[in-house]
């Protein structure tokens, strides 16, 4: 099961205002990199989310959820690697639909469809 990483606070004394900025969403192989605050200093964090074998993912301690906290030689080349992925994800969804409002036949299928619910909720 997938773990949102948004709510990995863990250990509490520890991690503070986690902000992610890359997340791959629920699913095999999901992994995320955050900013965080680590024993209050600005740090970089990166962690397993989790799939149907574990539901806290990777890394834990007693079974709740916890951040690898990034060498701080590393940072910034994982913040801008991260950073691009999540460029090129979105770049990718925009020129989806870009296509997908470009193809009429679709659009007017589309279109037929949803009149049909209205209809449908009117009656």
């Amino acid at each position: 099961m997938y773990h949102d990483p948004k709510t990995v606070l863990s250990p509490k004394d520890r991690v503070m205002a986690v902000e992610v900025i890359f997340d791959v969403g629920p699913g095999d192989s999901s992994w995320s990199v955050a900013r965080l605050k680590w024993k209050g200093k600005d740090s970089v964090g990166i962690r397993w989310n989790g799939d149907e074998r574990s539901s806290v993912g990777t890394p834990q301690a007693r079974g709740n959820p916890t951040w690898f906290i990034v060498p701080s030689e590393l940072e910034s080349a994982i913040l801008a690697a991260a950073q691009e992925v999540n460029r090129a994800r979105h770049d990718s969804l925009a020129e989806g639909y870009r296509s997908m409002a470009m193809d009429r036949a679709r659009e007017a299928e589309a279109e037929e469809w949803t009149e049909a619910l209205i209809g449908d909720i009117d009656q």
